[in-house]
């Protein structure tokens, strides 16, 4: 497991890669990717800089959440898991001429259906995920 399961781990593994980042110091491939994701969000800036940033809390969108499943995307795309998912998303991505808002839809996709996964107590299914993928318009 890359992360762990300790949820504050996870989320100052954020707060330490955002200000090695920004610091300008050597990252790891992940800490890289993971503030390349932070960058391209500008909103969370000031919570992944504050003293308590690792105990957050949001009355909307959990910024960590949101950024971790921005990550298991770009896995997926990387490794073309579910079969078809990057041409798929390069395609969408070139249609809409935004990558990161392409990304967002995709996100929304993966949202649903893990929660649906977790919510029937069985692992996400991936031909119901790129059905919800393939009925995005751009």
């Amino acid at each position: 497991m890359i992360f762990g399961q300790d949820r504050n781990e996870l989320r100052q593994m954020y707060v330490d890669a955002w200000r090695k980042s920004r610091n300008g110091e050597l990252l790891s491939p992940l800490e890289d990717q993971i503030a390349a994701v932070v960058a391209e969000h500008p909103e969370y800036h000031g919570i992944l800089s504050g003293p308590e940033a690792a105990d957050v809390r949001s009355d909307t969108t959990n910024p960590f959440l949101h950024m971790g499943l921005h990550m298991a995307l770009r896995e997926q795309l990387a490794t073309d898991r579910p079969p078809g998912i990057a041409a798929v998303f390069r395609r969408f991505a070139a249609q809409s001429g935004n990558a990161h808002e392409a990304e967002h839809r995709f996100i929304d996709c993966l949202a649903e259906t893990l929660w649906e996964a977790q919510n029937q107590g069985v692992a996400p299914d991936e031909n119901r995920y790129m059905e919800r993928i393939r009925r995005l318009s751009p």
